[in-house]
């Protein structure tokens, strides 16, 4: 049988790039499409911000003329003048389980890559670590939330086959609104509140470009030193929240003031992959209908998707305000629980209080990487 590589070219190619998931995954339970919308959009390089400072090229396997996969070269100048490192990354990586076609496609990657100067590939992103990112590695019985990648149990060993090894692991946490988490956040919350005259608020949307300003100056401090970071641009952060305010709830966001000096903040979604499953990446004719706000408010479940404070306050654990918040918000709603995503590995800053709390890291997410100039697998060299 004949395998294809070829990269994307026109209107009919970048829709069939889109749609493979749907087809390749459509007997996965757990599986979620995204709106094909919202991803023509992510893929669009004058619409996305991002590509002011990145290129990309897609590729689609084909076996037979039959589609069978799919995978993106991805070349970020921000990450490469950040951390000073030739690094090129894959995403939006999805196959079948064909090793054959997962080296080709990744091969292809690697090449277009290697012809730049890159020295180093890493993924999945899609396309950066500021999107969903990661390949599930543990915690298949479940589906994604919000934002979060899935992928079938056999996607970690085709990209292992492909000679890649492991950089760097991402974990969500699942927390349940039980009595004793509830009593364990409210006792770490009170001594917080003995350390500083710290409130908490809402995000307001009838002012949102001065709370989006907050955002910005928040996120790009918090987490700066983190591992693989590139801090986002105003473009793209408008980018973002342009695309999410329709379904934001004001009372799932809050500000932490420190003194009255703004020092961190917390954003969760419900979980709209409740709604997406619903609408089967469409929103016309009827797909809007699960993203209205009585509908969003009925969901069970909510995603923390970014929780950050300034660097100079971290040690203050002021995050644990969030989490109360968010506690009180789950006995006054019926909501069953949260999950807490992405974490790196290592950052105990984060791990610590969580494991303190009673969450559980119930999924795991693997960001591989691959020498493009041995084939070796990881480099140690330039590694936080």
């Amino acid at each position: 049988m004949t395998l294809e590589i070829a990269p994307v070219r026109g209107s009919r190619d970048l829709e069939a790039f889109i749609r493979l998931p749907d087809s390749l995954y459509r007997d996965d339970k757990t599986y979620v499409p995204m709106l094909h919308s919202s991803e023509r959009k992510m893929l669009d390089p004058k619409r996305n911000p991002f590509y002011l400072h990145a290129e990309a090229e897609h590729f689609l396997a084909r076996r037979d003329g039959r589609l069978v996969g799919r995978a993106s070269a991805i070349r970020n100048r921000a990450h490469e003048e950040i951390h000073r490192e030739k690094t090129g990354f894959f995403g939006y990586f999805d196959v079948e389980d064909d090793l054959e076609a997962a080296k080709a496609l990744l091969g292809a990657a690697e090449a277009w890559l290697r012809a730049r100067g890159l020295e180093r590939i890493r993924g999945p992103v899609n396309p950066s670590t500021n999107d969903p990112c990661g390949t599930l590695v543990e915690g298949f019985k479940w589906a994604p939330f919000v934002l979060m990648t899935g992928n079938p149990p056999y996607t970690p060993g085709l990209i292992e086959g492909a000679g890649y090894a492991k950089a760097k692991d991402l974990l969500a946490y699942f927390m349940l609104g039980t009595q004793s988490v509830q009593d364990k956040v409210r006792k770490v919350a009170a001594d917080v509140r003995g350390r500083g005259d710290v409130t908490i608020r809402k995000i307001d949307l009838s002012k949102f470009e001065s709370e989006l300003g907050l955002v910005m100056e928040i996120y790009n401090d918090a987490w700066s030193k983190n591992w693989g970071f590139v801090p986002m641009t105003a473009e793209e952060i408008r980018f973002v929240a342009d695309d999410l305010k329709a379904v934001v709830l004001p009372e799932l966001s809050y500000f932490a003031f420190l003194g009255g000096r703004p020092v961190g903040f917390s954003f969760a979604l419900p979980d709209i992959n409740h709604s997406l499953k619903r609408a089967k990446g469409r929103l016309f004719p009827f797909g809007w209908f699960w993203f209205l706000k009585p509908v969003l408010r009925k969901i069970p479940t909510f995603r923390i998707l970014a929780l950050g404070v300034r660097r100079e306050f971290q040690h203050l654990g002021i995050g644990t305000l969030f989490y109360e918040s968010y506690i009180n918000l789950a006995v006054e709603r019926g909501y069953k629980g949260a999950e807490l995503s992405w974490i790196l590995e290592d950052n105990e800053l984060m791990n610590r209080p969580l494991r303190t709390m009673g969450a559980k890291a119930y999924k795991k997410y693997r960001i591989y990487e691959k020498s493009l100039q041995d084939g070796s697998g990881k480099m140690e060299d330039g590694m936080e």
